[in-house]
């Protein structure tokens, strides 16, 4: 066979085939989100996603050291309260549960970087990501509590934020927020193309956070829809977001890949609860290799042009980084 063009040539060894690699990963991209809740003394596991726990202050400096030995930089902070309100005051409340989380793990773990999640909907007695004018969110009236729970975030301690809650104009209402109390370098990632996805149940769980009526679909986006997350992603970095997030990950991909070729910010990418929990469930059933799955999953998404990675697999992915199994 008289071939000029033989692809095989470059996949015949190991060294040669991570020479020619196209997509590199580094345990720097990684973030690691955590879920804090009040009291002390408690870890508990979260029943549909195993091996994640609610940690209360006390006990989260040992998980956070264990991140940092692993070489996992960055974590994602959830807060989850144990009173909660219809104006959920307790997400900018400066004794809050993430507002006390922070200020412990700055002291005892500073080398970490932290974010914050910015939302609503742990800290509301109805679960919804915003206040209510009857039974429908009001966005505009959402947005000066958000403004003020970012900057209670930050001035607790809290590196960069990031707004969850996907009301119009909640980035440019954090920014401003934000600058007119001094804090201008304070980054922030906006969950700019989240999807209404049923992905997200474990997660529900774990924060408490289902609606006690209705959906999310008046705010959080129709799946269907690809142009209106190029426009939700355009809209968020022209009002000072500085790195958008896709969200979910995984049946997400071509949305990875466009608002990368659109946007000159950073784009990352949140692998969640649902996707680990149908991995957990299927490798403790032995019909999938866990790890493998884990790594191909983590490549997918830097293949598709994500620069950060939120995952609750990230831990294990600085293994494998470390081990050359992935990287």
């Amino acid at each position: 066979m008289d071939l000029i063009q033989r692809p095989r040539r470059l996949r015949g060894s190991e060294t040669l085939r991570k020479m020619v690699r196209e997509t590199r990963i580094d345990k720097s991209s990684l973030i690691y989100p955590l879920f804090v809740q009040e009291g002390t003394g408690r870890k508990d596991e979260i029943p549909s996603m195993e091996g994640q726990y609610r940690y209360t202050v006390d006990l989260l400096p040992r998980k956070l050291e264990e991140l940092a030995d692993a070489g996992v930089g960055s974590v994602m902070l959830f807060g989850i309260p144990d009173h909660k309100d219809e104006a959920g005051s307790g997400a900018y409340d400066e004794n809050g549960i993430v507002q006390k989380a922070l200020r412990e793990a700055k002291k005892q773990v500073p080398e970490l970087y932290y974010i914050t999640d910015v939302c609503m909907c742990e800290y509301t007695s109805h679960g919804h990501c915003g206040v209510l004018c009857g039974h429908e969110v009001d966005n505009d009236a959402t947005l000066e509590l958000l403004a003020k729970t970012a900057l209670s975030h930050v001035e607790a301690g809290a590196d960069m934020v990031a707004p969850s809650d996907m009301m119009d104009g909640r980035v440019r209402a954090i920014r401003e927020c934000l600058d007119r109390a001094g804090h201008k370098e304070t980054p922030i990632m906006s969950y700019a193309v989240k999807y209404a996805s049923a992905f997200y149940g474990p997660f529900r769980e774990a924060a408490d956070s289902a609606p006690a009526f209705g959906d999310r679909k008046s705010y959080q986006m129709d799946f269907h829809n690809r142009r209106e997350g190029m426009k939700e992603a355009l809209t968020d970095v022209e009002e000072g977001a500085d790195i958008i997030m896709i969200k979910p990950a995984m049946s997400y991909l071509d949305m990875v890949s466009e608002v990368y070729k659109a946007v000159h910010v950073p784009v990352a990418a949140y692998s969640v609860s649902g996707e680990y929990a149908m991995v957990k469930a299927a490798a403790k059933m032995g019909w999938i290799e866990e790890d493998r799955i884990v790594c191909e999953m983590a490549a997918s998404v830097f293949r598709a042009g994500a620069q950060i990675y939120l995952t609750y697999y990230a831990q294990e992915l600085a293994g494998y980084i470390d081990e050359g199994r992935i990287g």
